[in-house]
Parts: structure tokens; C-alpha cells; sequence
């Protein structure tokens, strides 16, 4: 097959399939965001609270337009809030998970993004149980919804026995290298 023929047939197919360009996978991050996260230099202590951070204006966003009157098509906004709100939600856990391999100490992270998580739950779950939502508009985001709330939920727990698990390998570590303190015998 030649080239122009392939390519004809490359362009049938984008054009027959208008959907193929919706698939591109939406950034939840702002330019200044971004920059704010390359400049961690993946430092645990500095790029894990800016994700907080950043999932936490995602949800204050929420709320501030979800209880302004003046807001237009309030569903597929939250529904888009939401997305967003998982998207870096998920970033935040990979990140997690990328310094726990590289066995990197993030106790103090850790408790600020458990704090976190509680307050996140909170409001995801009264948002689902918020008043006055009728159903249609509510069946417009109640998957992304219920997913951004089992994914704190599993998630809670897992922060929680990450610190935990550091906290006693912070703990061992210590005993290893002074071993007379957790004995309560002196060295000879």
C-alpha cells in the first residue's frame, strides 16, 4: 500500500470517528502548578504538600461555585471539579508510592496528607448527601463522585499504615545504630 493511499485512509478514519480527539487525557494542573511541581525537584517533603494543596482547591472551587445561584450547567461543572479532583488525588497516591520504593522518609508528609484526607472525605460525602440536588443533576456526577470517596476511603487507610510502617522503620533504624538504648544493657 503507498503512502497516499495510507494516509487517505488515516484521514477517513479521524474524520468517521470525531471521538478519537475527545480521548486526550485532560491536564488538572495549571501552568503555574506545573512549574510549582517541577520546582520540588521531587524533594517528598516540598512536592507532597503541594498536591494537598492543590487537590484542596479543587474541592474549595467546588464548593464556591456549587453555592453560587449564578452558576450554568452546575452538574457537568462539579462532575468536572470532581475529575480533576481524582486525577491529582491519584497523582498525589503515585508520588506516594514512588517514594516509598525509593524508601525515602515521608512521616512528616504523611501526616499533613492524612490530615488531609479526613477533611477530603468530609466533604465529598456531604456534597453526596447534599440537600436540594435533584436526581438528574446528581446522576450526572455520581460516579465520579463515588469514586473520588471509595478512593479516599481505601486510600486513608493505607496513608495510615504507610506512617505506621515508617515510623517503625524510623524507630529500627535508630536502635541499629545505637543497640545499648533499646536493650537496656550496656555495651561491654
Amino acid at each position: 500500500m503507498n503512502l497516499k493511499r495510507l494516509g487517505v485512509i488515516v484521514a477517513l478514519l479521524c474524520a468517521a470517528c470525531p471521538w478519537a480527539g475527545a480521548q486526550r487525557h485532560h491536564d488538572p494542573l495549571t501552568g503555574a502548578e506545573m512549574d510549582q511541581i517541577r520546582d520540588t525537584s521531587w524533594e517528598p517533603k516540598l512536592r507532597l504538600p503541594l498536591y494537598v494543596q492543590f487537590v484542596r482547591a479543587r474541592l474549595v472551587k467546588l464548593e464556591e461555585m456549587r453555592s453560587d445561584p449564578k452558576t450554568v450547567n452546575r452538574a457537568q461543572q462539579t462532575h468536572d471539579l470532581l475529575d480533576d479532583f481524582q486525577l491529582l488525588y491519584d497523582e498525589l497516591n503515585d508520588n506516594i508510592d514512588t517514594y516509598i520504593d525509593r524508601h525515602d522518609d515521608i512521616r512528616k508528609p504523611l501526616k499533613t496528607i492524612i490530615d488531609a484526607d479526613t477533611e477530603f472525605q468530609a466533604k465529598l460525602r456531604a456534597l453526596k448527601n447534599a440537600p436540594g440536588v435533584s436526581v438528574q443533576e446528581a446522576s450526572q456526577y455520581e460516579f465520579v463522585l463515588n469514586n473520588a470517596i471509595d478512593t479516599v476511603d481505601g486510600s486513608i487507610e493505607d496513608h495510615r499504615k504507610l506512617l505506621a510502617d515508617q515510623e517503625e522503620e524510623a524507630k529500627q533504624k535508630k536502635l541499629n545504630k545505637n543497640p545499648s538504648k533499646g536493650t537496656g544493657v550496656s555495651p561491654e
